[in-house]
């Protein structure tokens, strides 16, 4: 496309165009950081810091281990992890050796786990022992030949990690009985990597670095290839996009970052790991995101500046009591990703944190990151911003014409961190990029005059009541501003009259709210064929581990 009214909308500092190339890898950015910031914490978990010369020595150590068990070059590794200080010291084994990282959810199931495995091939899983029960049922029907074993506590000294370990174990019971024999323990492969001796390969901008599957939550889950020039490129487009923000955080301050997104997902995975490294700053470690008076006992220890999150955290975060037990002052980006941030909870984030949420948008499959909101702005748009450095966006109809200004149709995207394709899947990437190189993202989107994108809805989740189109995400919108809703979501269900009719699934805030209150907000605020047909009340909506809400469970008839 040739025009591009977005980048009249570019903050003063940000450039159209980032040397996305200053890296020949991943492993090269990381490297590079090992060098610069040897002493400093580079990710903190449980009141232990990891900084980056252990970090650099610890993966070396890992990587050449992992070298000793007659892996070639190429082969996929598999990282199950939450967010623990094996992760980071995995990601840079792995990566440093040679190998393919795939990310894993931890909260799979033994089918879940099975199919990802068989499908990247794995040769290798590193584990947390919380789930090697999953494993166990599953790993005889796939390639996996070698198992590393973590627990908690493993990273946190002899005698906190021995604690940690019982606490885990023999309190919380949160390791059930499992039985992997052949199993390495995290801390002995450590031991057998410091007897071997790990031969750097020769990796390039092109070769694979990451297999990211998809979040599966409108199909079954499908392997993004993502090569170190596409991680390397989103990193440097990312850092240059938040750049006029974190140039307010004191030069005598390590920039520190807020993990409560698991380190598995690409958004998290992108600028949770990649890019604090990159600008040598420190990843607080939040291993369970749920649990939010831990979450908050944990930040009022921390002067920190960035937090990446998801609506459902911010929005949870905000209205729990122990929200004031934090400092929040220092805070200068609240970025909100991997689903739409609503209104009434971007407004009450600014009035109590005085940061807006500034929203961005991405996929698995592109890194994550194509556009974002202007960084400094203290208004919420409701938009998911303009493209960033590198990128272009447009609309276009289904026979892939652009439409007019204002008019909805699919968001195709461009840009160097577009992956290279679906893993062992070419008729999948050919129905999803074009012969020039955009990527078919599925959203459903409208472009203003000024270049600004919002998203109408996904096209699998539209909801055709009597011929009208009707996006979920708007009737969601409405209802999550109304006093006494906690969260919702909007499924279509079938009617014999109008095709398809709306239903709305609430989570009370009031528990005195009732069905007839909803209908009628809904009716004052929404054209009549968008009023839901059925209200349906529960304690919680079912959500993916990074906080989105799983509408096809939603859809799942009940027993």
């Amino acid at each position: 496309m040739t025009q591009k009214p977005w980048l009249s909308s570019y903050p003063e500092g940000v450039p159209a165009e980032v040397n996305v190339s200053a890296y020949s890898s991943l492993l090269a950015l990381m490297q590079d950081s090992f060098k610069q910031f040897g002493d400093r914490p580079a990710f903190h978990f449980m009141g232990r810091d990891l900084s980056y010369a252990q970090l650099d020595r610890l993966s070396q150590v890992f990587g050449a281990y992992l070298q000793s068990l007659g892996l070639v070059t190429g082969d996929r590794v598999a990282i199950m992890l939450p967010n623990v200080l094996q992760y980071p010291i995995a990601v840079a084994a792995v990566l440093r050796a040679g190998y393919v990282v795939v990310n894993i959810n931890p909260l799979y199931t033994p089918r879940e786990l099975e199919f990802q495995l068989r499908d990247s091939d794995a040769k290798a899983i590193v584990i947390l022992e919380n789930f090697a029960a999953t494993l166990q049922a599953c790993v005889a029907k796939t390639s996996v030949q070698h198992v590393v074993l973590c627990a908690m506590g493993d990273q946190l000294g002899f005698i906190k990690g021995m604690l940690v370990n019982h606490v885990v174990r023999r309190v919380k019971k949160l390791v059930p009985a499992f039985e992997l024999p052949h199993a390495v323990r995290f801390n002995e492969a450590l031991s057998r990597g410091e007897a071997a001796s790990l031969t750097t390969p020769d990796i390039s901008a092109d070769d694979l670095a990451v297999l990211q599957y998809t979040g599966g939550t409108t199909g079954v889950s499908k392997g993004a290839e993502l090569l170190h020039r596409n991680l390397v490129a989103n990193v440097l487009q990312s850092q240059a996009w938040n750049s006029p923000a974190l140039v307010r955080v004191p030069k005598d301050e390590q920039l520190t970052f807020v993990c409560a997104l698991p380190l598995y997902h690409i958004f998290a995975f992108t600028i949770n790991m990649m890019l604090v490294m990159r600008m040598g700053g420190c990843s607080i470690l939040i291993p369970n995101p749920r649990d939010i008076p831990a979450v908050c006992k944990e930040l009022s220890k921390h002067r920190f500046h960035m937090l990446p999150a998801v609506n459902t955290l911010f929005n949870a975060l905000a209205n729990h009591p122990d929200f004031n037990k934090v400092d929040w002052s220092h805070l200068v980006v609240s970025l909100g990703g991997g689903t739409a941030v609503q209104s009434a909870v971007a407004q009450l984030w600014l009035e109590k944190t005085g940061c807006p949420i500034c929203e961005g948008y991405g996929l698995s499959e592109t890194s994550p990151s194509a556009s974002c909101n202007i960084v400094t702005s203290q208004a919420f748009t409701a938009t998911i911003g303009v493209p960033i450095p590198n990128t272009e966006m447009k609309i276009v109809d289904d026979d892939g014409n652009e439409v007019p200004i204002g008019e909805p149709g699919e968001i195709l995207i461009r840009g160097p961190q577009v992956m290279a394709g679906y893993w062992q899947r070419p008729d999948e990437t050919a129905r999803v990029m074009t012969p020039d190189g955009f990527f078919k993202s599925g959203d459903v989107g409208v472009m203003d005059e000024r270049g600004f994108f919002k998203i109408v809805d996904r096209k699998k989740d539209m909801i055709l009541v009597s011929g009208f189109n009707v996006y979920p995400n708007e009737v969601e919108e409405v209802v999550a501003s109304m006093p006494g809703v906690l969260e919702c979501a909007v499924i279509g269900i079938p009617d014999e009259r109008s095709g398809e009719a709306v239903k709305l699934v609430v989570v009370k805030k009031d528990a005195a709210l009732t069905e007839a209150q909803v209908l009628d907000y809904c009716k004052q605020n929404l054209t009549g064929y968008k009023h839901p047909r059925v209200v349906e009340f529960r304690t919680e909506l079912p959500k993916t581990p990074v906080g989105k809400v799983l509408r096809r469970e939603l859809r799942a008839p009940t027993t």
